[in-house]
């Protein structure tokens, strides 16, 4: 059987070596698994433990996977291998072949053990990322309400459900499971790599202390792409969805209430227009209406945001304002600028801020000085005195010199 993509073909059995190494590099790119959790812990590590976790991590699949693989071709023939009693089950095989009940026994605990971990590292991922989309308001606030013990116990539980409902999709299926791991993880890795593309583009001055070359970050996307296309394009089962498919029920509905989301307000506004075209005879019904969703455009439009300076130029400050406008939805706006210690404010300055001030008359903007040194204390004081989350405070991209790490900050935000 051979599948076709456009005016290529890639048959999944016998023949072409070329064939059988490229699938097999798809297949075995998922021996790196791991990576892709560093993110949720990589900020809680001390300095320099994050190039050696992933040297380990590398050490350990480059040496323990080929291994694996050469001990299991040693100890059974291909047919055996290839078949479905040896596909969910091959290292306790191997284990019972070579030391009998006992070692299989053992491999079995360790596997348990192993994915144990793998299922509390999802939900600790899974939570922590959901509980940021919701307080970037990219999703809704619903997912931030915590039970008395702080757990966002409302994102456990839909995950828990999501989680369930994939098992019963694809009935237990556990290489249909993994197919479907493996899209989302080597998608996740793609990401990555085009998140640090962007980080180079955009932010090629914020300090960091590793730092990827253009070439090895290109290289491994074309990597991963390519696993991922091969991994896709792998002949399913009869009588069995394919891994894609199954993928994209998932993915799509998340993607597009993601977008609701972001374009709320448009949404809203059309919905208004909407109402008002088809129901302007019931005039006390439009009007009410009218009234409740503007409320709502207002009531998302008045949080307020915080930008800190020093001395930017009227170019960086008009950046700042295209920033907001397009990505954020607010109508105030807070420039602050701590000068102890520090030369005075220019009058230049000023005459630039009130040049922005009336460049963007639809968001209101109050320019405060404070004679305090910038740095976690003001920030997290003045978020207790405005009432004024950390997350929606900005700063510009600092430099070389800057004497904070920006972790240190609670969760201020770069914008340029």
């Amino acid at each position: 059987m051979e599948i076709f993509i456009e005016n290529w073909h890639f048959p999944t059995t016998g023949g072409s070596i070329t064939n059988a190494i490229f699938l097999g590099f798809a297949a075995s790119m998922l021996g790196v698994s791991g990576f892709e959790s560093s993110a949720n812990f990589v900020e809680e590590q001390q300095k320099g433990v994050f190039p050696k976790t992933l040297k380990n991590m590398w050490i350990v699949v480059s040496i323990i996977n080929p291994l694996a693989a050469l001990f299991a071709l040693s100890l059974f023939a291909m047919p055996l291998l290839q078949s479905d009693a040896y596909q969910n089950t091959l290292l306790i095989e191997m284990a019972s072949h070579v030391g009998g009940n006992w070692l299989a026994i053992l491999i079995g605990i360790d596997a348990f053990l192993v994915l144990s971990g793998a299922v509390l590292t999802s939900f600790v991922g899974v939570t922590g990322l959901l509980e940021r989309m919701a307080l970037d308001r990219i999703l809704p606030q619903y997912f931030l309400k915590k039970n008395n013990r702080g757990s966002s116990y409302r994102i456990i539980l839909i995950f828990l459900i999501l989680t369930i409902s994939v098992l019963l999709i694809t009935k237990g299926d556990v290489k249909l499971l993994a197919g479907v791991y493996t899209i989302s993880f080597l998608s996740v890795m793609a990401l990555f790599g085009i998140g640090n593309i962007l980080l180079k583009v955009k932010r090629n001055s914020l300090p960091r202390p590793e730092k990827a070359t253009w070439l090895s970050v290109l290289v491994a996307i074309a990597a991963v792409i390519v696993a991922l296309v091969g991994n896709i394009i792998m002949e399913p089962r009869a009588g069995v969805p394919s891994n894609l498919s199954v993928f994209l029920e998932y993915f799509v509905p998340f993607i597009v209430l993601i977008l609701i989301m972001l374009n709320r307000t448009v949404l809203l506004k059309v919905l208004l227009r909407l109402i008002h075209s088809v129901f302007d005879p019931f005039r006390k019904f439009v009007l009410h209406t009218d009234k409740k969703i503007l409320s709502v455009i207002d009531d998302i439009n008045s949080q307020e945001f915080v930008y800190f300076t020093k001395d930017d130029n009227v170019e960086t400050l008009n950046k700042v304002m295209l920033y907001i406008q397009n990505n954020e939805h607010t109508k105030k706006l807070k420039i602050v600028s701590a000068i102890r210690n520090r030369v005075a404010i220019t009058e230049q300055f000023r005459n630039d801020i009130n040049v922005i001030d009336r460049e963007y008359p639809k968001i209101k903007i109050d320019f405060i000085e404070l004679d305090d040194p910038f740095g976690p204390e003001l920030i997290n004081r003045l978020s207790k005195e405005w009432n004024i989350p950390i997350n929606f405070m900005f700063i510009g991209s600092p430099g070389d010199h800057f004497p904070y790490k920006i972790e240190e900050l609670g969760g201020v935000r770069l914008i340029i």
